[in-house]
């Protein structure tokens, strides 16, 4: 046997006689000696181990069959031998090289030194014996021994991977050793990864400087990792190829020297049965025309409103005149009504003028199936409202909807949800949205949060080209309508807020393969630590929603938000201002009234990774220089006494700004206002904070792409106040200028701006042009 020490190629686990032992079964060492990267090396022997661990109720793998896996997909495992008698155990350990370790092997065992089934550094092969006998003793009857030669020093590292219900095939890095899920320093990406991916994931870890040998400590070879991370999670990977058969696995730890790695031990978990993989190819239609009916409807039938109440759908009908949609091309559907609200009324969609693109449904969910089955090829879109289907247990309901709709020709959004919102399409579900066509597209798996976001996002600023909510996905799905989003001309800003993901795959490859210029905020609710009780890896222990999520967004470009508030912030942001794709944001500039509030605004700033940094020594001279009041502080943050702020219709201000350009690279411009000092102390009809927006514009306007600008006005709660920074929230829009409450939520929206432009630059640097 070749020693462990001699890392040029990848050692393989042998057995006593030249065979390995997998599960009570020999299998002779030349099956793994053949070319292990052809699709018959680790996919056959996978397989062999598979069957018959199957077979005997084991899932989870012995030690000695994970290793024998491993070695077949290339990855270095010690040099051993599996004893299971030990009156053998000399002529059993004679190639070895001593010093070694013991292990005791029992599908009992699921973490076997918690159990005191380990032994390290063992001298001899007396030693080895006596070990075998105490460990026997402590732990009880073992299938046997698994004797090992001792893996270089070198870091402890965990490499693992599951097989996620929503994204597949995810793999995992971090520290290991016996304390990895207490120090939980680890990083996820879904499969397949590249190089890039694994290098990525390196850096996210906070242990990362021991790696590479901080304080004097052993230096982990970085290659050595990267290849075993794409071994197991590439393309090509154990992982990745193998996800029919694996549940989990872990390597824990990997012993990572600068030499090399090698997996010290292994354990990988089998799927019950075989698994299919699903294809994720998009529903097959012509994305823009099938959903054309829903944002640009030529006409709507609305069921569910009544001739004598006012019912929901009553309400919807108000709201899309209001809009300005022609009354005539609005169809009340009611059995016996001849009008309801001044329209005419229609028995079925059969009876309508037209066949009906659209049809806003909010009738009882029992009657909802037979209705859709009517409209026989006249009905494209059913946006159905009404609950009482699958989130009440009744699937079987559901799946009756979904088939008559199909039978009938038209699709299905829902059920139980609020309906959509299309200002192109003069189309809305809620009351007091504006008609104002813009470039945000969101889908919502939440009616409420739906119109919260509407009303919300329009007070903010946001302009929507389309709000949909999805309620339970029966038909349509998110992925379905963010294919549209992506692909729509009208839509430059993406929002999603998601409490599952059924597509979770297909969703992850339409964002990583989507062209890099639309940027996308997801809003993830349930995404907080769940605890996978039946998980046996420690992989599947530390693999909750949160990090999978924070997968997704690495390996993206999308950006996560914390609240609906955050949701709506980092949207407004990044349909403000153009993003700067050669010079990513990493600095800012403050400028402001209030020393404690720009002290509170550094810290917010730098928890989001934005640096406001000093400025140069010149820079301070110069604006010292300019013979404003004592009181101002020029250092970065700028703070200004409210006197200087205001002074000259903002022209002083200006002139700091105009000097600042000149001499630094500020990247964004903060400017906060208390409004309660500037409008209280402005005196007159003098109206401060006009020459403020107004110098920021023009200086926005003399140095193009040099800064991205945002405002910040601060209020008290006082009604006059609000009502002031609603309106300049308004008019700062009308130049690109994002405007915020208070400065985290800027820094936060900041953040965003910042993040989608290095996805920008790193997509354009890997495909070898910007735009």
């Amino acid at each position: 046997m070749k020693p462990l020490a001699h890392l040029g190629a990848p050692p393989r686990w042998t057995a006593r006689e030249g065979r390995v032992y997998v599960r009570g079964v020999f299998i002779s060492a030349p099956f793994f000696q053949s070319d292990f990267m052809t699709d018959q090396g680790s996919s056959s022997v996978l397989r062999r181990y598979a069957d018959a661990a199957r077979e005997s109720g084991q899932l989870a793998l012995a030690e000695p069959d994970g290793k024998a896996i491993l070695a077949a997909a290339s990855i270095a495992v010690p040099q051993g031998v599996f004893v299971t008698d030990l009156q053998t155990i000399d002529e059993d350990c004679a190639g070895l090289h001593f010093p070694v370790a013991v292990k005791g092997v029992s599908p009992r065992l699921i973490h076997k030194s918690d159990a005191g089934a380990v032994r390290l550094g063992l001298s001899d092969v007396d030693a080895v014996r006596r070990a075998c006998i105490a460990m026997r003793d402590a732990v009880g009857e073992l299938d046997g021994f698994l004797v090992e030669e001792m893996a270089p020093p070198g870091h402890e590292v965990i490499v693992g991977g599951i097989i996620d219900p929503q994204f597949g095939p995810v793999i995992m890095v971090g520290l290991g050793g016996v304390f990895v899920e207490v120090f939980a320093d680890v990083a996820f990406r879904i499969c397949p990864i590249e190089r890039s991916d694994a290098v990525a994931m390196l850096d996210d870890l906070r242990a990362a400087p021991l790696l590479d040998g901080a304080r004097g400590g052993v230096v982990a070879s970085r290659d050595a990792i990267i290849d075993v991370l794409l071994r197991v999670g590439g393309l090509d990977g154990l992982l990745y190829r193998e996800q029919a058969e694996i549940a989990e696995l872990d390597i824990n730890p990997l012993i990572v020297s600068e030499s090399g790695a090698v997996a010290a031990d292994a354990r990988i978990v089998l799927r019950k049965t075989p698994s299919v993989a699903t294809k994720t190819n998009h529903i097959g239609d012509d994305i823009r025309d099938l959903f054309r009916p829903l944002f640009e409807p030529r006409n709507i039938a609305v069921i569910g409103a009544s001739a004598t109440r006012r019912t929901r759908s009553n309400t919807v009908i108000d709201q899309i005149l209001r809009y300005g949609f022609d009354r005539s091309k609005l169809y009340p559907i009611h059995p016996t009504a001849p009008e309801i609200d001044g329209l005419p009324a229609y028995a079925s969609l059969q009876d309508t003028p037209e066949p009906v693109d659209y049809a806003y449904v909010a009738i009882p969910a029992a009657g909802v199936p037979e209705l859709l089955a009517q409209a026989k090829g006249r009905l494209r879109i059913a946006h159905v409202t009404s609950s009482g289907f699958a989130e009440f247990g009744r699937s079987e309901l559901q799946e009756e909807l979904v088939r008559a709709a199909r039978g009938a020709g038209a699709r299905v959004i829902g059920p139980n949800c609020n309906g959509g919102h299309s200002p192109r399409g003069k189309l809305t579900f809620c009351y007091d949205g504006l008609p104002d066509e813009g470039s945000v597209g969101i889908i919502l798996q939440s009616g409420g949060l739906g119109i919260d976001t509407i009303r919300r996002g329009n007070n903010r600023g946001l302009r929507f080209s389309g709000v949909m909510t999805v309620g339970n996905c029966a038909d349509v799905g998110v992925a379905d309508l963010l294919e549209f989003y992506l692909d729509d001309p009208a839509t430059r800003v993406i929002g999603l807020y998601l409490e599952g993901a059924p597509e979770g795959r297909r969703m992850f490859e339409m964002l990583r393969r989507r062209k890099p210029g639309k940027p996308v905020v997801i809003l993830k609710g349930g995404r907080s630590a769940r605890g996978r009780d039946a998980a046996v890896s420690h992989t599947g222990t530390l693999a909750g929603d949160d990090r999978i999520w924070d997968a997704l967004c690495q390996q993206t470009g999308a950006v996560l938000a914390t609240s609906l508030d955050d949701f709506i912030d980092k949207l407004l942001a990044l349909q403000s201002v153009t993003p700067r794709t050669e010079n990513p944001t990493k600095r800012a500039m403050l400028l402001g009234n209030g020393g404690g509030t720009s002290v509170l605004g550094v810290d917010a700033f730098a928890r989001v990774g934005i640096d406001v940094a000093p400025f140069g020594a010149k820079t301070i001279e110069k604006l010292g220089a300019m013979g404003l009041d004592a009181g101002a502080a020029y250092g970065n943050p700028v703070d200004l006494p409210q006197p200087v702020l205001v002074a000259r219709e903002g022209r002083d201000t200006e002139a700091i700004l105009r000097t600042i350009f000149t001499h630094e690279d500020p990247q964004v411009v903060v400017l906060h206002i208390n409004l309660a000092v500037v409008m209280s102390l402005a005196g007159g009809a003098d109206d401060p904070l006009t020459h403020l927006l107004d110098a920021a514009v023009r200086v926005k306007s003399d140095f193009p792409g040099k800064a991205h600008f945002v405002l910040v006005l601060r209020s008290d709660g006082n009604l006059a106040f609000e009502e002031t920074r609603n309106r300049y929230r308004l008019r700062a829009l009308e130049h690109g200028i994002p405007t915020y409450d208070e400065l985290p939520a800027a820094s936060s929206a900041v953040a965003a701006i910042a993040r989608h432009e290095r996805y920008l630059k790193d997509s354009y640097d890997r495909d070898g042009h910007h735009p």
